[in-house]
């Protein structure tokens, strides 16, 4: 590349980077500080006061020291790019939470084994509560144990698949 080429690009690229908003810029940021790791942006949410709320996932866990990382580098890029130089901005990571329901087919897949209970789309239709063993592109399978009572009782289980569009809400039931 000549020095004409790369000056071009690098105007391009500066353009680009001053064209956006400071909460664009912060949403880019974010994505950057998850490149090369195990966790995946689940929500953004921004308040009207700078009040960035940042809700990330891992596929091994979202610990108290990976949030801390993430914040650490999207604040130090925005004091780079002096987004907010008076320092009236708030930013904080987390985990979605255990009560937040399922948004990513990656959480999905990271949920497998576990037991979810599922709201439909048809509001006609009783929810369902069943152990999730498999998650693919448009749907997931989950496994129900129906109690079959004649003179005793026996659990039979139950393969359900549920097409992505077909669930409202999906949420892990925490067990003891």
């Amino acid at each position: 590349m000549s020095g004409r080429e790369l000056f071009s690009s690098l105007l391009l690229f500066y353009k680009n980077k001053t064209m956006m908003t400071p909460q664009e810029q912060i949403a880019e940021f974010t994505n950057q500080s998850l490149e090369g790791t195990d966790c995946f942006l689940i929500d953004f949410k921004i308040k009207p006061t700078n009040n960035y709320k940042i809700y990330i996932d891992s596929d091994t866990g979202f610990t108290l020291e990976k949030a801390i990382a993430i914040n650490r580098k999207i604040r130090r890029m925005a004091e780079e790019a002096g987004l907010y130089p008076e320092g009236d901005y708030s930013l904080e990571v987390s985990s979605p939470g255990l009560e937040a329901p399922l948004k990513l087919i990656r959480q999905y897949v990271k949920n497998i084994g576990r037991k979810l209970e599922i709201t439909l789309q048809d509001e006609a239709a009783d929810g369902l509560v069943g152990k999730l063993i498999e998650v693919n592109e448009s749907s997931i399978t989950i496994e129900e144990s129906l109690v079959k009572k004649n003179k005793k009782e026996i659990s039979v289980p139950i393969k359900t698949e549920i097409a992505f569009d077909d669930i409202k809400s999906a949420m892990v039931c925490i067990e003891f």
